[in-house]
């Protein structure tokens, strides 16, 4: 393999890999949601600094600012959604099942290259091989 295709492969790589960064920001983003709308509901137990039930127009400016900052979490969401449909259908593109399924059970089950082999009913270094062709025909 010459250089241009390490980097290529590389970079292929580094695509598949962003799937489970953006599921694992899109749980945290959910978290985040929850916090700030249970912070809107009980907003007397929130101790930011902000003003809490002194009187109703601080309440209700900082009730909007809360729907502002959930507005902003779900557009970031969306985001990462559209990031992970895209590497699936890029998977799905390829025409060699076992190369989908080699890069399916690694980037998007997260798993292990021996648990790979395991599920795929063959060795390690056959899974890795199938990875290497898979990462070849992987348009992105």
């Amino acid at each position: 393999m010459d250089e241009k295709e390490l980097t290529e492969n590389e970079k292929k790589k580094e695509y598949l890999k962003s799937y489970g960064k953006a599921l694992r920001r899109e749980q945290r983003i959910l978290d985040e949601i929850q916090c700030l709308r249970l912070d809107k509901m009980f907003p007397s137990i929130v101790q930011d600094g902000m003003p809490h039930g002194s009187s109703q127009e601080d309440l209700s400016g900082y009730a909007a600012t809360l729907d502002e900052m959930i507005e902003d979490l779900k557009k970031e969401r969306l985001e990462k959604v559209k990031i992970r449909k895209k590497i699936e259908r890029s998977i799905r593109n390829l025409k060699d099942e076992d190369e989908q399924e080699v890069l399916r059970l690694r980037y998007i089950s997260g798993l292990a290259w021996g648990e790979v082999a395991e599920k795929m009913g063959f060795s390690t270094r056959r899974a890795t091989q199938i990875h290497g062709n898979a990462l070849l025909n992987l348009k992105i």
